[in-house]
């Protein structure tokens, strides 16, 4: 009898193995990593020594493979080439689309351009994307070549030439150290700077803009065009979310009904990703096979489901370029494509490989999508529901079965798969929406298995048909059914979001235990056989891994806000003030923000200050001008830790033993977290900024360009 020892080994020779058709799954993910070290470099490495790199790694490999040596040495030869070959496409990728970036300019400044899309609407007012041709005060070449302005009343459309007299900035940092990164998502978008009107909107005239943005900006019209007649056909709240759903226009969303969507963990539906191409092109491509069956001359002369293959590839396409073709919308296109080559390639659409070889182009063409929460969710979900599909017992088909039982059979079956089918995609993307955003749908099961149908057989193909007859006219009774099934989704949501505890924050964990995560995940779906499982504590790392200290201060980007944590709660200084960025903060840091108490401070006009020691650790100062010294050393006098928004020069002699931070620091470094080090007599302090975390990279350096 053979001894443990020996019947370990050899199971576990027999589980390696099982993955011999499995290997290459590892290829795109050790390319990804290569993305994802690129990016979480603090210094911009120099192109040569990565393709370099990639180039030995990759010659290293072939010549293994030609003399077929072992699979032993190959695997390690081919990991290490998709590695250094993601380094080296991140860093190709980076400097093909570096452009201008806007400087913060001192003074408001007048911005000469076209209009070339509407954005979503921000909380100063609606947005509008601008290709700028003229900006008073900067030189042609730092020009960048989109911004993203917000403008005083009605947004102008695509197309319009206009003048807008307003105050301009780089894209905005992250608003705490280590938090998600803006500038970085503008920088590969194109997107050199921010706007903020400071009057109305006037045309201006122009000479003839380039053919591609024409082109551009006709589409965009014919979108925004669309998204307006469905939004007239259905009513501004059913019509918000069913343009934001076709053509990802967000103008008429309605705040309320977008929080009671994320509440209940329907968000996701607002974004046009994979769910939405999935159903728009497996709704094209059955009801093309079910037109070509139904012709029995035509179903007789073609191959039925290659055709249909070939219209599941148009709705893509048109639903892709309908949708203004954001990051997500791209790669969700490119993963359906595949899915269809491989059937007009006579394979199997939905495996494993074909997963892989998607995301390997999408990494190829976006390397910077593998630091965005909408790829990993995507892909890990997809993954997820791939190796449920594989794991998925086949039952012997039913002969002669009386059809109530089989109706009965085939319901229970298709509600037990769907439950499953949300548990398994929910597991796998429950990691990076705690680490990214910071918050839990507690009933977003519930909230999904409810709506799943509704949205996937009612509204998505309602709203596709609608969409497409609507310049006809006809689009009517299909929008009119859609919008019914809206109502229903927002009913659905909101008896969701307001069950007790429906909304659970959760602190993110330290940056390097999201890629420990993922990694469990990716083995949980690739490996074969029980080892898999073995990946669960390391899927699971997120929930797990133990928080670091909250910080006791944090100071926001330019010194206009801050909040200090009390007991579990981020006390904030200037209430409404740069909000989005106190919560993002606080959830971060797992607190609730409340409001500064009035009794205990001396506020005027451009500070406050705590009366008491009591009342919190610091003094702000958010006036564009600097104190005077009687003024500072007041400041310095009621608080610890004093922030001036604007540079400061000579410090009053109450000022030290004093934290004092001014613009020179803000403009430096950006946000700051402040942790207390030793007693609160000693007032020492250990601060971390987000300049730190973001290293110098080209997305970091306003004015900076090509080069």
């Amino acid at each position: 009898m053979p001894s443990l020892r020996a019947r370990a080994a050899g199971f576990l020779l027999a589980q390696v193995l099982t993955q011999s058709l499995r290997w290459r799954l590892w290829a795109p993910v050790a390319l990804g990593g290569g993305c994802a070290v690129y990016f979480s470099l603090k210094s911009e490495p120099q192109a040569w020594p990565l393709l370099a790199l990639a180039v030995l790694t990759s010659a290293a490999w072939f010549g293994a493979r030609w003399p077929r040596l072992d699979r032993i040495w190959t695997l390690p030869l081919m990991l290490l080439a998709c590695f250094a070959l993601g380094l080296a496409v991140a860093k190709a990728r980076t400097d093909a689309v570096a452009a201008p970036i806007a400087p913060a300019m001192d003074e408001p400044t007048v911005v000469e351009g076209w209009v070339v899309d509407v954005d979503s609407p921000g909380a100063a007012g609606p947005r509008v994307v601008i290709a700028p041709v003229r900006i008073r005060g900067l030189a042609a070449e730092d020009t960048p070549v989109r911004l993203r302005a917000t403008v005083r009343g009605a947004a102008p459309e695509p197309g319009e030439a206009i003048r807008l007299f307003a105050i301009l900035n780089p894209p905005p940092a992250p608003a705490s150290p280590g938090a998600y990164d803006f500038g970085r998502t503008a920088f590969f978008q194109a997107m050199g700077g921010v706007a903020f009107g400071l009057g109305e909107v006037r045309p201006a005239s122009l000479p003839e803009p380039p053919w591609r943005l024409r082109a551009a900006m006709a589409v965009n019209r014919v979108r925004y065009d669309l998204a307006r007649r469905i939004v007239a056909r259905q009513g501004e709240r059913a019509g918000g979310i069913a343009a934001a759903m076709t053509t990802g226009h967000e103008a008429w969303l309605d705040p309320a009904d977008v929080d009671v969507m994320r509440d209940s963990g329907l968000a996701h539906i607002l974004s046009i990703s994979g769910l939405h191409m999935a159903v728009v092109g497996g709704f094209a491509f059955f009801l093309v096979r079910l037109l070509v069956a139904a012709w029995p001359w035509l179903a007789l002369r073609v191959p039925g489901k290659k055709v249909a293959a070939v219209g599941g590839l148009l709705a893509v396409g048109t639903y892709l370029v309908i949708s203004g073709a954001p990051p997500p919308a791209e790669r969700a296109a490119i993963t359906a494509s595949i899915a269809f080559l491989a059937i007009l390639l006579d394979r199997q659409a939905i495996t494993m490989h074909a997963l892989a070889v998607a995301a390997f182009v999408v990494l190829l063409l976006q390397p910077e999508a593998i630091v965005t929460p909408g790829f990993q969710m995507s892909f890990a979900a997809t993954a997820a529901l791939v190796a449920l599909v594989e794991a998925w017992p086949t039952r012997p088909r039913e002969i002669s079965t009386p059809w109530p039982i089989l109706l009965v059979q085939r319901t229970g079956a298709w509600i037990g798969g769907a439950v499953l089918a949300s548990l398994v995609a929910g597991a796998a993307t429950g990691p990076f929406a705690m680490q990214h955003f910071n918050r839990t749908a507690m009933y977003g099961l519930a909230a999904n298995l409810a709506t799943a149908p509704v949205s996937d057989f009612l509204i998505m193909p309602a709203l596709a048909l609608g969409a497409l007859l609507e310049p006809l006219g006809l689009g009517a009774p299909f929008l009119w059914l859609a919008a019914k099934g809206i109502e229903l989704m927002l009913a659905i949501g909101a008896w969701t979001a307001g069950l007790p505890g429906a909304v659970r924050t959760v602190a993110s964990a330290p940056d390097f235990v999201l890629p420990i995560a993922f990694l469990g995940v990716l083995f949980c779906c690739l490996w074969r056989g029980p080892l898999r499982w073995l990946g669960l504590p390391f899927a699971a790392a997120v929930m797990l891994w133990p928080r670091a200290p909250t910080p006791d201060l944090w100071i926001g980007d330019g010194g206009t806000n801050a909040a200090w944590t009390v007991a579990g709660e981020a006390v904030v200084a200037r209430p409404g003030v740069r909000q989005f960025a106190v919560d993002v903060w606080s959830r971060r840091r797992g607190l609730t923000p409340v409001e500064r108490p009035e009794e205990g401070w001396a506020c005027t006009r451009f500070s406050c200050a705590p009366e008491t020691a009591e009342a919190g650790p610091l003094a702000l100062w958010w006036g564009r001008r600097a104190p005077s010294a009687e003024q500072l050393d007041g400041l310095c006098r009621s608080a610890p830790v004093v922030s001036v928004r604007s540079p400061v020069g000579v410090l009053p002699a109450s000022c030290d033993g004093r934290l004092v931070l001014d613009g020179v620091d803000y403009a430096r470094g950006g946000a700051v977290e402040l942790w207390r080090e030793g007693p609160a007599a000693d007032n020492r302090w250990r601060a971390v900024w987000s300049a730190q975390e973001r290293g110098d990279r080209p997305w970091s350096r306003p004015g900076s360009g090509p080069g």
